[in-house]
């Protein structure tokens, strides 16, 4: 029998990593990934109860140490809490996943107020530099350091529907990749364009019922879309060491597929 393990890379014991917004959805998935590969993982989420709880439910199935803290990360009060208690509770932290992100839908993307372009901004592409900011000083201590973000492929394919929130994914595309230069050597910095995944968050975004159905088969090459640990698959790669030669990328997993948007006649 060989003795060779082709899995040994994937493997993240002794790891400990932040997940924003991962009480749910595909940041569920990257945590519970993530602590069946062997990390400390901390879930960092807008509703601390549900992270406490979906914590509690992956430590269970996987033995692993894995807490639950609430934490808006538009608050820098919040980010500073989190990270502190983070570190605090697994003597370091190696490994940041910058998740959180939504956005609304409109018809018209000229009728968007200002004010809810800038909150986008400050939700989706702020809150990873700021949180960015917060874990460097344990990020730079740690080996295989990395910082793994949930872009989205309407970050690079014009999506005049959610008008603000692809301007800021895109805008998170450009920060991280101008971090991954800035950490050169030190932390591995990436970015997955997440296509299609069907959660209730797509509900939220104002996008109906008849929408959903039509997004749940999309013109990609696999002819469906995405589930969240088909996500949390490329996020295990990217943060261990299996990908320890990959930084300063956006790998697009969208089933291999463009949809590009037009208005209506």
């Amino acid at each position: 029998m060989s003795s060779f393990d082709a899995f040994a890379d994937f493997r993240m014991t002794g790891h400990k990593a932040l997940v924003t917004g991962g009480a749910q959805n595909i940041g569920e998935a990257i945590a519970r990934t993530f602590s069946g590969a062997g990390a400390e993982v901390m879930i960092a989420d807008l509703n601390g109860e549900k992270a406490q709880a979906t914590a509690a439910a992956i430590q269970a199935e996987t033995g692993n140490p894995v807490l639950g803290i609430g934490c808006d990360v538009t608050s820098e009060d919040d980010i500073q809490a989190c990270v502190q208690q983070t570190v605090s509770a697994f003597g370091g932290l190696s490994t940041l996943v910058n998740n959180v992100g939504w956005g609304r839908s409109y018809d018209d993307p000229l009728a968007v107020p200002i004010e809810e372009m800038i909150e986008s901004y400050k939700l989706n592409t702020l809150s990873a530099m700021r949180m960015t900011a917060a874990c460097r000083p344990h990020l730079l201590q740690a080996p295989n350091a990395t910082i793994t973000n949930s872009g989205s492929l309407v970050g690079v394919l014009p999506a005049f529907d959610f008008i603000a929130y692809s301007a800021a994914k895109a805008a998170l595309n450009h920060l991280m990749t101008g971090l991954a230069h800035y950490f050169a050597r030190q932390v591995r910095v990436n970015t997955v364009l997440i296509g299609t995944v069907i959660t209730e968050g797509y509900a939220q975004a104002g996008l109906d019922a008849k929408v959903q159905e039509a997004l749940a088969h999309p013109d990609n090459l696999t002819g469906r879309a995405g589930k969240p640990q088909d996500v949390a698959n490329a996020f295990l790669w990217l943060a261990s060491p299996a990908g320890s030669w990959v930084s300063g990328q956006t790998l697009q997993v969208s089933g291999g597929g463009k949809r590009v948007r037009l208005k209506p006649e």
